[in-house]
């Protein structure tokens, strides 16, 4: 019950930073939902999670300067 309090305050504070996300509602939600899903992947699934994300993030950051490079015609 702390874990999810804890992890609803993490969100919450970390969706106000994030532009255009998800709002201090959502990012409690997020929060609170992101514990019991850590504790149902355990350590390997986190690991397996936390590589995903990068992999998505540079995936998207180079498509994103890809377009910016572009050519318009």
């Amino acid at each position: 019950m702390i874990g999810k309090m804890i992890g609803a305050m993490i969100g919450a504070k970390a969706a106000n930073s994030v532009s255009g996300g998800l709002g201090g509602a959502g990012g409690a939600l997020a929060g609170a939902g992101t514990v019991a899903l850590a504790r149902r992947l355990g350590p390997l699934g986190l690991i397996a999670a936390a590589a995903g994300g990068y992999a998505y993030k540079r995936y998207s950051d180079r498509r994103k300067a890809e377009k910016a490079s572009a050519p318009s015609a």
